[in-house]
């Protein structure tokens, strides 16, 4: 790799790196606009069929037909191979194309799933509207090979900002999540200006930001701290557990129901059949359904079912595995959220304060992104905590993040997800996440 000689101090910008940070001023507001404005349409659409499924629980019925429904879109749009998010890994990574179509599918595809109560999250979903939108508008451009990829991680920041209100996560996670261990620095001008302009879209429409307050939250010590890393290890082992449901069930559909119709009908009628199972000791729950936010800020305030996170990764896995469309984030929230609640008790900790390190911890654990990890925790929580949250505090949350993230090993929600550098080393390994030879946490084979 040659290094780039630095001109004697006090040198004005070369001319190309000027017009560069123009264009880049540009392309990002317009990004930042459109992607922001579509997010904002998206959450009032997410809002209004979450409302209506509430008020009309028999609609659960209906998401059997659903299922099939968005097979055949996707069947009849040319899509059926769709591989979700890790399209746009794919694309930001080799610049591979994004379809337009994409946008106006997963929008419609996500608000049929949450309309009929199948389990999944929002920022899935908006990764992939932002992303094919920003493509589009890339090409239309006439962007060359390497801009085209830096644009579409703007469209990514600004609808993912848009929708939770979370600009910093949102643009460190689009430069972040590609390949694990490089960081897309020639981005971070234009994904930082289209979030806070996707932001700006936002508020503009009174789309309100997702923010926690925290409890309990403890001084730094040495008994706090290895009470931390002894949370970060038990999120690290849920991580593992919940990656490897979500891939083992599409496999599973795949085997025994190869139509992709009956899958997508099996699947909403499992979701049907667990949904009337939890009934049993929690006789007319719809926890489990949807996104289930209302578990999470009951879980944040500290209190949450023992069983609860486990349900939840059934019921998305279930869902997502079977060909609904939505993300993962939200379901991983909740999963973190409700475990970190019930076990931050046993060891001496807050339940509420176990609850905002478990919605993070798990995060960092399945994206693989410590970083935009340590964002969020710092716009979940330190703006809405009643002055608690301190700089020791956020020393807490970096060392759960940080032994999530080692101990999760190279397990990752996006199969696409490429792990560039070893957690245990300095070298280069280059190994994508959830590859079929990979070895549990605390065991990986060097390469």
């Amino acid at each position: 790799m040659r290094a780039v000689q630095l001109g004697p101090p006090g040198r004005l910008p070369q001319g190309e790196h000027a017009l560069t940070f123009v264009k880049w001023l540009v392309f990002a507001a317009i990004c930042g606009v459109v992607c922001g404005g579509v997010a904002t349409a998206f959450y009032y659409a997410f809002s209004a069929v979450t409302q209506l499924r509430h008020a009309n629980p028999w609609l659960l019925w209906l998401l059997p037909l659903g299922g099939a429904a968005i097979v055949w879109l996707y069947r009849v749009s040319g899509m059926a191979g769709d591989r979700g998010t890790n399209f746009v890994l794919v694309a930001v990574r080799e610049n591979k194309p994004l379809r337009l179509r994409t946008a106006p599918l997963v929008f419609l595809s996500t608000i049929i799933t949450h309309l009929l109560g199948g389990s999944s999250g929002r920022e899935g979903a908006i990764l992939q509207i932002g992303g094919s939108i920003s493509s589009k508008i890339g090409q239309w451009m006439r962007l060359d090979d390497k801009d085209s990829r830096i644009i579409t991680m703007c469209g990514m920041a600004a609808a993912f900002a848009a929708l939770f209100g979370t600009p910093l996560t949102a643009a460190m996670f689009a430069m972040e999540v590609t390949s694990v261990g490089v960081l897309y620095y020639a981005a971070i001008v234009p994904c930082v200006l289209s979030a806070i302009v996707g932001l700006w879209v936002a508020q503009r429409f009174e789309v309100p930001a997702t923010a926690f307050s925290l409890e309990g939250i403890p001084n730094l010590s040495p008994v706090t701290l290895l009470q931390v890393i002894v949370m970060g290890i038990l999120f690290a082992l849920l991580s593992i557990f919940f990656c490897r449901l979500m891939h083992a069930a599409p496999h599973l559909y795949e085997k025994y129901l190869p139509n992709p119709t009956a899958r997508a009908a099996a699947g909403g009628a499992l979701v049907i059949a667990l949904t009337f199972l939890v009934w049993l000791w929690n006789p007319g729950s719809y926890d489990y359904n949807g996104a289930g936010e209302a578990v999470i800020h009951a879980a944040v305030e500290g209190t949450a079912r023992p069983e609860a996170f486990f349900f939840k990764m059934l019921f998305t896995t279930i869902t997502l595995g079977a060909g609904f469309k939505g993300g993962e984030i939200v379901p991983v929230f909740f999963t973190g959220a409700t475990f970190g609640c019930t076990v931050a008790p046993l060891l001496g900790l807050h339940p509420s304060f176990g609850a905002g390190l478990g919605m993070v911890s798990v995060f960092c654990g399945v994206t693989n992104c410590p970083i935009s990890s340590l964002l969020l925790a710092l716009e979940l929580f330190a703006g809405d905590s009643l002055g608690l949250f301190t700089g020791q505090s956020l020393c807490l949350f970096a060392v759960c993040l940080a032994v999530s993230y080692m101990l999760s090993g190279y397990y990752g929600l996006y199969s696409e997800q490429k792990i560039v550098y070893s957690k245990l080393r300095p070298e280069f390994i280059d190994k994508k996440a959830n590859e079929e030879k990979q070895q549990p946490a605390g065991g990986q084979k060097r390469t």
